[in-house]
C-alpha cells in the first residue's frame, strides 16, 4: 500500500469511527486536523455537513460554536482539552459570550441536526462544558466535562439526542442535563427518544437532571457522589413530565451537602427522585447508601413538586434498594395510582412497600 493509500485509508477510518449520530458523509466529506496553536472554530467554520475536525491532543483555550448540520468534533481523548480563552480576551463567538465551551446551536425552523462531539475534554467554563439548544439527534460520547460553572453537559428544545460513554464531574448543577425550555414556563416535551446511557456521573450537584421532558431513557450509568443522583422534575403544566424508563443504573453514595434554592430545600443523600412525573418505569436499578437528612432524601424517592403536583402512574418495581436515609423507598405524595413490586429493600415510607 502506498503512503497516500495509507492516508486516504486513516481519513476514511476517522469518520466512519466518528459513531451514532454523524450524519452519512457525502462523497465529498473532509477530515481537518486542528493542532495546538491552530483554531478550532475556524476549522468548524471551513466545515461543510459530513465533514470529521479532528482535534489533536493539547490545550485549546477558546468556545467552539457549531451551526452547521452533519459536523464530526473529534478530539484524541482526555489529551485533548478545551478551557476558557485567557481572561481579558474579547469573547470571539455566541458560545464564549454565554460562557461555555461548545455550543451546538440551530433554530426554530431550522434545527442543527446529526452533530456528533467525542473524545475531549471541556474544563473549567463559566456556564456549561457543552450546550446545545434546537438540534436533533445531536451524539456525544466520551467527553469528559469537569468544573464548569453551571452543567456539564446540556440541552433543551432538542429531539433524539444520545449522551453515551461521558464522565461529568465536579460541575456546579448537574452533570447531565436535558430540559424542554430553560428561559420559559411550559409542558413538558417529546424529545423522540433520547438516550443517556453508560455515562459517569460524580461530584455534581445532580448527576442526571431531566426536567419537563418525555420519551426518554437513563441506563446503565454509574452515579455517586453527587448530593442526588437522578432528578426527573415536573409540574403542574401538561403534558406532565415522564413517560421515561430509568434502569440498569447504580446510584450509589450521593451525600454529597448542597444548599437550597429557590425552588428546591437543601439536597444530600438522594436517589433516584421523581416530582411531578407521570408514566415512568424505575426498573432494575442498584440504589444504595444515599444518606441525609433532606427532605428528598431516600433510596428512590417520589415527592411532589414545587407547584404541588404529584407523581402519578409511575411504576417502580425490581430494584435493589438497601442501606438509603430515611428510607430506601418513599412515595411522599401518597398516590394510590404509583405501582411498586419487587423491589429489594428494607424501609419504606409508608411502610409495607417492601
Amino acid at each position: 500500500m502506498t503512503k497516500r493509500q495509507f492516508r486516504c485509508l486513516a481519513c476514511t477510518a476517522v469518520v466512519m469511527v466518528s459513531g451514532l449520530g454523524a450524519a452519512a458523509p457525502s462523497s465529498g466529506a473532509t477530515m481537518r486536523a486542528v493542532h495546538p496553536g491552530e483554531s478550532i472554530q475556524a476549522a468548524v467554520d471551513a466545515a461543510k455537513p459530513g465533514d470529521t475536525i479532528f482535534v489533536a491532543p493539547g490545550t485549546y483555550r477558546e468556545s467552539v460554536l457549531v451551526t452547521t448540520s452533519g459536523l464530526t468534533l473529534r478530539g484524541a481523548g482526555p489529551a485533548t482539552v478545551i478551557r476558557p480563552a485567557a481572561a481579558g480576551t474579547r469573547a470571539a463567538n455566541a458560545c464564549a459570550q454565554i460562557g461555555s465551551g461548545i455550543c451546538v446551536r440551530g433554530t426554530d425552523s431550522k434545527p442543527v441536526k446529526n452533530v456528533a462531539v467525542r473524545s475531549l475534554t471541556l474544563s473549567g467554563f463559566a456556564k456549561n462544558g457543552l450546550w446545545a439548544t434546537r438540534t436533533d439527534r445531536l451524539s456525544v460520547r466520551k467527553v469528559t466535562a469537569e468544573k464548569n460553572g453551571t452543567w456539564g453537559l446540556a440541552q433543551e428544545r432538542s429531539t433524539r439526542g444520545v449522551f453515551r460513554e461521558n464522565t461529568a464531574r465536579s460541575n456546579g448543577d448537574a452533570g447531565i442535563f436535558l430540559a424542554n425550555t430553560i428561559d420559559r414556563e411550559g409542558g413538558a416535551t417529546d424529545i423522540g427518544g433520547a438516550v443517556v446511557a453508560g455515562n459517569r456521573l460524580s461530584d455534581n450537584r445532580i448527576g442526571i437532571t431531566v426536567r419537563r421532558v418525555r420519551n426518554l431513557s437513563v441506563l446503565r450509568n454509574e452515579i455517586t457522589a453527587n448530593c442526588a443522583g437522578i432528578f426527573v422534575v415536573g409540574d403542574e403544566s401538561k403534558p406532565a413530565a415522564g413517560a421515561m424508563t430509568i434502569a440498569r443504573n447504580v446510584v450509589s453514595k450521593n451525600n454529597k451537602h448542597c444548599p437550597a434554592t429557590a425552588r428546591l430545600p437543601f439536597l444530600q443523600g438522594s436517589g433516584i427522585v421523581l416530582t411531578g412525573s407521570e408514566a415512568t418505569v424505575v426498573r432494575h436499578n442498584r440504589v444504595t447508601d444515599n444518606v441525609g437528612t433532606s427532605p428528598l432524601s431516600g433510596g428512590i424517592v417520589l415527592f411532589q413538586s414545587f407547584v404541588g403536583a404529584a407523581n402519578t402512574d409511575n411504576v417502580i418495581e425490581n430494584n435493589r434498594v438497601t442501606g438509603n436515609g430515611k428510607a430506601d423507598l418513599a412515595n411522599a405524595t401518597g398516590g394510590a395510582t404509583n405501582k411498586f413490586s419487587g423491589n429489594r429493600c428494607k424501609t419504606s415510607v409508608p411502610a409495607g412497600m417492601c
